[in-house]
């Protein structure tokens, strides 16, 4: 699961990159602390949802949400070589993990 802030109206491409970000990141701390649900969601197609949030502040609740629940996750902060200023927090990657975990935090957003 990707979330990205919607308030920061990042260019299509920029929004592309920080999804990435996300994506590969919060992979490779799913990869160090649960490589059981890694190995699952490479059988199973490798599912990614993209969802908007409207601030930081949403951003950053996500986030302890999910840490409370022990899933792997990864906070994007950017840069600043184009449309941002160094260090805006951009994007958030969780998982891979259970849908049914990851819903608990996620389940109420809107897709991107």
């Amino acid at each position: 699961m990707i979330v990205v802030r919607t308030d920061l109206k990042m260019g299509r491409g920029k929004t592309c990159v920080q999804v990435a970000h996300a994506s590969v990141s919060s992979l490779e701390e799913a990869r160090r602390s649960r490589s059981e649900w890694v190995e699952e969601w490479f059988r199973q197609c490798q599912k990614k949802v993209v969802l908007g949030v409207q601030s930081l502040e949403e951003l950053l609740d996500l986030e302890r949400k999910a840490r409370d629940l022990r899933l792997p996750c990864y906070l994007v902060s950017d840069a600043g070589l184009t449309e941002l200023e160094p260090g805006t927090i951009t994007a958030l990657g969780i998982g891979p993990a259970p849908s049914a975990l990851i819903d608990r935090v996620t389940g109420h957003l809107k897709l991107l």
